[in-house]
């Protein structure tokens, strides 16, 4: 009897350990020549159908990747671990993937993991293209996870997206660690980390170089825990922009705390769009960050209006409350260090200014607020609120 429940749990045990597929049983070569993204479907379509665990490894060399779509809407539920020890490349020709949203695409997914790798969109010719003024595409996402739960994304790095580099959009209990995003201080719309329509989302342990915002923030955004970050060249963090639509789901519970920014054209940052919305932001904390050289290092705006298009001469109705800005020192890079210019219509709340110290060219950076209220204490700079 014993004999009999010993063999049980051993085949127990084996019918659920993790199943691995090899990419390059699948016809992939690491050659970084040959197209591989039929192998890399066929892997997946292996996974979907199998009802224990799967791991899908991919060894060191170069894959030729077209647009890849993990969909999981079809697939038997279980936990899917990428684990990539080598490198993902795109085609040289934009043009190829240049109209499609996404690069890499998870979604309808409960429990993936992403582990490792080098992500190499090859954006650099789409760049020059769009600095150049001609007719190009918008360019794809490097990855993307939408409408997934329980995702890690662990010691990835994306070199030269053609557009955003990293975004979560619809998930829930996402952790992204160790991860590096490398692109030219010049390069177009290449936000780093963007986290939209998202629950309980944790950004740790994390390099950011890029063109665009190190991690840019959208409506509908609950949850969001940052940590540990180095982010510039790039726009810093940024809240919004919020308020494009009229009706929009609003920020709340986020947390920025242990990040220095070098040489960013912000710090940390809100923006709204100057027109009507339903929109929010609220529960906000910016913690323990060093400014390097950075521009605008504390900046709310509630008239952002680019190229003054569809927004002249109108005010946000973006309602900005109960934010705490605590323990922000190092150098700015512009005159003012600490610019709160909330809406009239609807003027920000509950803002906390708490040993806040700047400079500016040695001396104390200066600072310009209109429609804030709130505290301020151990404030550096002349009084704001």
């Amino acid at each position: 009897m014993a004999s009999l429940l010993v063999l049980f749990v051993f085949f127990f045990i084996s019918s659920c350990s993790a199943q691995s597929y090899n990419v390059l049983s699948f016809g992939a070569k690491p050659d970084g020549k040959t197209d591989a993204t039929k192998a890399f479907m066929a892997v997946w379509e292996t996974a979907c159908a199998s009802s224990r665990p799967v791991t899908i490894v991919v060894p060191k060399g170069r894959f030729l990747l077209r647009s890849l779509n993990f969909d999981g809407s079809k697939c038997k539920p279980k936990p899917v671990t990428f684990r990539i020890d080598g490198s993902l490349v795109a085609p040289a020709d934009y043009r190829v993937i240049g109209n499609e949203d996404y690069w890499i695409f998870f979604q309808h997914l409960d429990g993936v993991t992403v582990y490792g790798g080098v992500l190499d969109a090859q954006g650099t010719s789409l760049w020059d293209c769009k600095k150049s003024g001609k007719n190009c595409p918008s360019g794809a996402t490097t990855i993307g996870f939408q409408s997934a739960s329980n995702v890690v994304v662990s010691g990835l790095t994306s070199l030269n997206s053609q557009m955003f580099h990293v975004v979560i959009n619809g998930c829930n209990n996402v952790k992204l660690q160790g991860v590096k995003v490398l692109a030219a201080g010049n390069s177009p719309n290449t936000d780093g980390i963007h986290v939209q329509s998202s629950s309980t989302v944790s950004i740790f342990n994390t390099k950011i170089s890029t063109g665009d915002d190190c991690v840019s923030i959208g409506p509908g955004t609950n949850g969001l825990w940052i940590e540990n970050v180095a982010c510039g060249p790039g726009h810093g963090i940024s809240i919004g922009s919020l308020g494009k639509d009229s009706v929009e789901e609003g920020v709340q519970n986020v947390t920025v705390k242990t990040v220095a920014f070098t040489g960013t054209d912000n710090g940390v940052r809100i923006k709204s769009w100057a027109r009507p919305s339903s929109g929010f932001a609220r529960n906000i904390r910016f913690q323990h960050c060093v400014m390097n050289n950075a521009g605008n290092p504390i900046l709310i705006d509630q008239n952002y209006c680019p190229r003054n298009e569809n927004c002249p001469r109108q005010v946000s109705g973006i309602k900005i409350s109960d934010v705490l800005f605590v323990d922000i020192h190092g150098t700015s890079a512009t005159e003012v260090g600490v610019k709160l210019d909330c809406s009239p219509k609807k003027p920000c709340t509950g803002i906390r200014l708490e040993d806040v110290k700047l400079t500016y060219r040695n001396k104390p950076a200066a600072s310009a607020c209109v429609h804030a209220g709130g505290i301020e204490a151990g404030f550096l700079q002349p009084n704001c609120l």
